[in-house]
């Protein structure tokens, strides 16, 4: 399960996990055993199955194959794998994931209707077949093409990052926190670094739910769920970042991510952090950077599909100059 690749003393150990029975579990919570421990600044290589535990696409002569055996309830999410726990880590500090690359394997599904859910109802979609569309994965044009012949240009990220709240029990998988899990931000590419909340000694941070593509908003509650080849993660704890919610450096520009079940509250947090983050960056004071998130910063629904909503504030880099 962990492989160290000791090339100098000034490279960090590399550490190699695949999904098995004993790095796999679908919920969250800060009584589950780390299944490594970690240094701070060390990298993870990582494959992840796709997010409902399948081997293969959809089939229609039969159930499809997926992992077994899995635990309730404490397999009854998401597939993920961890929780890999950091030493170091503490409540009030944070967590920095550096997303180094991200390579999809060659398969992956999206399907939309057939469900009760909020959008589904209200666009007359839940009754009925699920319907089903199989992708064939180009990693090398990154090009998904469905059985259907549409094709879509691939933008790969793991829609799972996170770690339990300081909360007993078992923790569902599905509605975003503080502390991050199902973010289902499309923006969280290879080349952007995370920042997550701690919450409990050690972190115990788990990742998976990979995406092949992902529209702003998630729709149809599922993106292109797919199964990840190599995810590597750079994880290193930061006393010096002082954070409530989420926020990111990407390739595009600085986020701030809020999280509600009513939507005008999830876009206030992600607001006030863009407001912190720019008064923090830019030295200024509040109302100096409200008045210039109203020129430059672009509020963005993130998803609208796992009961508590999410949006991201965009700050694009050189958006202001002085």
């Amino acid at each position: 399960m962990t492989n160290h690749l000791n090339r100098s003393e000034f490279e960090v150990k590399i550490h190699t996990i695949k999904p098995e029975r004993s790095t796999l579990h679908g919920s969250f919570s800060k009584d589950f055993e780390p299944i490594i421990t970690i240094e701070s600044g060390e990298t993870l290589h990582i494959s992840t199955l796709e997010a409902a535990w399948g081997l293969e696409p959809h089939r229609k002569d039969r159930q499809r194959k997926r992992f077994e055996p899995r635990e309730n309830p404490i397999d009854q999410g998401h597939a993920m794998i961890g929780p890999i726990s950091i030493n170091g880590a503490e409540p009030g500090m944070a967590l920095e994931i550096q997303i180094n690359d991200i390579r999809p394997g060659s398969w992956g599904w999206t399907s939309a209707g057939g469900f009760p859910s909020e959008n589904n109802n209200r666009l007359g979609l839940a009754e009925g077949e699920e319907y089903h569309l199989n992708w064939q994965l180009d990693t090398e044009q990154m090009v998904g093409t469905s059985n259907k012949g549409h094709q879509v240009t691939m933008s790969p990220f793991m829609g799972i990052m996170g770690m339990p709240p300081d909360e007993s029990g078992i923790h569902s998988t599905s509605p975003p926190r503080y502390c991050g899990g199902n973010i289902d931000c499309k923006e969280l590419v290879a080349g952007s670094t995370l920042y997550l909340p701690i919450s409990v000694s050690g972190g115990l941070f788990s990742v998976g739910d990979g995406h092949a593509v992902q529209g702003d908003g998630e729709v149809a509650s599922p993106a292109l769920e797919c199964p990840m080849e190599h995810v590597s993660l750079t994880l290193s704890v930061r006393d010096d970042v002082k954070i409530d919610f989420p926020r990111a450096k990407t390739p595009t520009g600085w986020v701030t991510m809020g999280f509600d079940e009513d939507l005008n509250e999830a876009t206030m947090i992600a607001l006030d952090g863009m407001l912190s983050l720019m008064m923090e960056l830019l030295e200024m004071e509040r109302k100096e950077a409200m008045a210039l998130a109203s020129l430059v910063v672009n509020l963005r629904i993130t998803q609208t599909v796992n009961g508590v909503k999410g949006v991201h504030a965009h700050l694009p880099h050189g958006a202001i100059r002085k």
